[in-house]
Parts: structure tokens; C-alpha cells; sequence
């Protein structure tokens, strides 16, 4: 029991490998409340964070510099709840690492993947807003989709290989009652200057980058003066190389250009400020508790506190979309107008069903009791509204948002089909500039 023990201690710094050896860990209750939070946490997580992924990729206006970050930040959070907080689960039911020898590798390896990309997308949707506010005429050529592409794809690459370290310090741990733990085979000693590497470019150098160039940019948005009619020019050069049109629209941007450009601005950057400021108070437990149990000689592993920092970490990464939601018009806009488009897409299948059944009777005037009752169940019209509309030639409403399906005789075998429009969204004209990135 004492070999077992010592093992464990050398190797306390992974939270999301490592279970507490106390007791409490094995109760009922703490099994309870793990899988309930981990399930709940990051289940919203992955659907916000897929959700922010579609708009971007499915929504024209909505790809832009900054949003090409958050597309990469939300594929990293992504990985984080997927490596990091289902595996969790099964630890927690089961109490033993369940995933074999390569899933301790391949798993290890994606969350601090994940973990690392977060922090670096962060890092560099900080370093564009700050070139694009304070530094309005080189954004022209800094803040563009396709620089934004590459220096993520570096991003990831990099990351990719610096996260490879971790297949030479992971592995399969056995006790003596032969429960299974994927945890550390290098001792602490070894352990602590990769951490303490990893605790500097990953979480103290970005927020100190953060915490100065956030200060720029405020002193430039708030301290600064108001744009005057002359700095017309420069405001539409920052918003056609960031994108970044006014909250209010096409309205907005006709009336009141260089007021509503500065207010656009001032809501973009307290949303990626409150996401940095949520970054480094979720991670400050877990951070904090590595770094003390670094040094310690008898590190601090209450189950109800390592659950804590879990949970944390896992909020992090789910939180994000939320906050684009609350903050951000356009992602509120995007949002509804992903799930309107998934409402659409079944209303336009049950027309396609209509016209097809309809297009299989040469006269509707003859059409069998059968055909009739068909299309009735098809299109979830009852037959009567069917015959009395072939009768009178009327328009059949099917109880949809502007779908209606009008019978004319005389106009062919299959009946015509109107579509009104459904109020949404204006689509960008040409000549307008294309909106910010939130």
C-alpha cells in the first residue's frame, strides 16, 4: 500500500488522469454528482461549440478574421470535452482506466491538444483585434480570412508537435487490488520543468499579452476621441479589412457610419475580453493546484475539490458559445438562422412529397380514393380538403410558415407550388460592407 501510494504522488498533475486516493472518490454520492456534471457540462458544450463551427462555416457574412480564431477555438474546446471529460465518466463508474495502453497515449495527447489550441487561439484573435483597432491601415493586409487560415494551420501544426512529448512521460499504471490508472511514469522531479513550460507559454504569457494589449485597445476605444466626419476614410478602410460593419445593419451603417463603427468595435472587444477573463479564472484552480502540488512534498488530492477544478476546465471550453449568444447579435442571428434553415429543409421535403404524388395522377379530377388518401397522408391533409381543392381549384394551406400549394386547372398535371417568403435575416447587398465578426 505504501509502493501504491508513492506512485501516485510523484505523479499528481494530471487531474484528469489521476483519480483521489481517499475514500470519497468511491462513494455513491461523488459518482453521482461527477457523471451528472461532467455529462451536463460538456454535452452543452459540444452542441454550443459544433453550433459555432456551422454558423461560421454556413453563414457567408460570418467569415471573418476573427471568427476564423473562434471556429479554432471551438474546435479545440471540442477536443477538450470530448479526450478530456467523457473519459472522465467511465473513470468515475468504474473507478480503473478502462481504454488500454493506447488510449492512455491517444488520449493524454489530444487534452493538452486541445488545452494548448485554446490557449493560442485565444492568444491570436487578442494579437488581430488589437492590429485592427489600433493599428487601423496595416489591418488592410494583417487582418484577412486567408492570413487568418495560415496562421492557424501553424497554429495547430505547431502544437501538434511540441504535444507529442506526452507519449514518452504517459503509461499504464497497475496497484496491487490490479486497478488500472493512466497516469505519469516519470517522477515528479523529470515532471516539473515540462509543466512549468507548458504553465508559462500556455497560460501566464498569454494573459500577460492579453492584459497589455487589452489595455491598449481600451485606451484607444474609450480614452481616445470620438472618430470625426474626416476620419471617415480610415474608419471604412478598418471595416472593410476586419469586416467589421455596424451591430444595427445596413440602417445603422448608412446613418451615424463612424459612431456605430466605434460601438461595434467596443461590443466585439468586451466579448473576446470576457472570454480571455473567463480563460483565466476557470483555469486558475486547476493551474493553481498542479503548481502547489509541484512542491509540496505531500500534494493536496480532496476528490471534492479535483472534482471542482474538473468542472471548471470543462466549463471553459463550454462556456464560449454562450457567451457569443448573450453578447453577440450576429451569432444570435446566425444561431436562429442555423436552426430555421434546419425547419426549412423538412418543410421543403414535404413539398417535394406533394409534387411527386401529385405528379403520379395524369388528372386529379380522376384520381383514385387511394391516390387521394396518399397524398393526404403525405402532405397531412385530410382527403376532403384534397377533393374539395380538387374542385374548386383553391389554394391548400398545410398549416406552414408561408407554404401553401395551389391546384389550377388547366396548367398541367402537376400543381403549381408557391413559396412566400420567410422573414429573416437581410442578406448583405454588394455594396454594402460585410459585418464584424460577431
Amino acid at each position: 500500500m505504501t509502493e501504491n501510494s508513492s506512485s501516485r504522488i510523484d505523479a499528481p498533475t494530471n487531474i484528469s488522469l489521476v483519480s483521489a486516493v481517499d475514500l470519497v472518490s468511491q462513494s455513491l454520492q461523488y459518482k453521482a454528482v461527477s457523471v451528472f456534471l461532467v455529462l451536463l457540462v460538456c454535452g452543452a458544450g459540444i452542441v454550443g461549440n459544433i453550433m459555432v463551427v456551422l454558423v461560421v462555416l454556413t453563414t457567408r457574412h460570418m467569415r471573418t478574421p476573427t471568427n476564423c480564431y473562434l471556429v479554432s477555438l471551438a474546435v479545440a474546446d471540442l477536443i477538450v470535452l470530448v479526450a478530456a471529460g467523457l473519459p472522465n465518466v467511465s473513470d468515475s463508474l468504474t473507478g480503473t482506466w478502462v481504454y488500454g495502453h493506447a488510449g492512455c497515449l491517444g488520449i493524454t495527447y489530444f487534452q493538452y491538444l486541445g488545452i494548448n489550441v485554446s490557449s493560442c487561439s485565444i492568444t491570436a484573435f487578442t494579437i488581430e483585434r488589437y492590429i485592427a483597432i489600433c493599428h487601423p491601415m496595416r489591418a488592410q493586409t494583417v487582418c484577412t480570412v486567408s492570413r487568418a487560415k495560415r496562421i492557424i494551420a501553424g497554429v495547430w501544426a505547431l502544437t501538434c508537435v511540441y504535444c507529442l512529448l506526452w507519449f514518452f512521460l504517459v503509461d499504464i499504471q497497475v496497484s496491487r487490488d490490479q486497478q488500472v490508472q493512466c497516469g505519469y511514469k516519470v517522477s515528479r522531479d523529470l515532471y516539473l520543468p515540462i509543466y512549468l513550460i507548458d504553465f508559462a507559454i500556455f497560460y501566464v504569457l498569454p494573459l500577460l499579452l492579453a492584459i497589455v494589449l487589452y489595455a491598449l485597445i481600451a485606451r484607444i476605444l474609450y480614452l481616445g476621441p470620438l472618430p470625426h466626419p474626416a476620419d471617415t476614410a480610415t474608419t471604412t478602410t478598418l471595416r472593410r479589412s476586419c469586416k467589421e460593419p455596424p451591430e444595427g445593419g445596413a440602417k445603422a451603417g448608412r446613418q451615424g457610419r463612424p459612431r456605430s463603427a466605434l460601438s461595434s468595435r467596443k461590443q466585439v472587444t468586451k466579448m473576446l475580453a470576457v472570454v480571455v477573463v473567463l480563460f483565466a479564472l476557470l483555469w486558475m484552480p486547476y493551474r493553481t493546484l498542479v503548481l502547489v502540488n509541484s512542491f509540496v512534498a505531500a500534494p493536496y488530492l480532496d476528490a471534492w475539490f479535483i472534482l471542482f477544478c474538473r468542472t471548471c476546465i470543462y466549463a471553459n471550453s463550454a462556456i464560449n458559445p454562450v457567451v457569443y449568444n448573450l453578447m453577440s447579435q450576429r451569432f444570435r442571428s446566425a444561431f436562429r438562422g442555423l436552426y430555421r434553415c434546419q425547419r426549412e429543409t423538412a418543410q421543403r421535403r414535404t413539398l417535394s412529397a406533394l409534387t411527386a404524388s401529385y405528379s403520379v395522377a395524369r388528372d386529379p379530377m380522376t384520381a383514385t380514393n387511394g391516390t387521394k388518401a396518399r397524398i393526404a397522408m403525405e402532405t397531412c391533409v385530410s382527403t376532403e380538403t384534397v377533393a374539395e381543392t380538387e374542385k374548386k381549384g383553391k389554394v391548400v394551406s398545410f398549416g406552414m410558415d408561408g407554404e401553401s400549394v395551389g391546384l389550377e386547372r388547366g396548367r398541367g398535371d402537376v400543381p403549381s407550388v408557391s413559396l412566400e417568403a420567410t422573414p429573416g435575416a437581410a442578406e448583405p447587398n454588394e455594396g454594402e460592407m460585410q459585418h464584424s465578426v460577431v
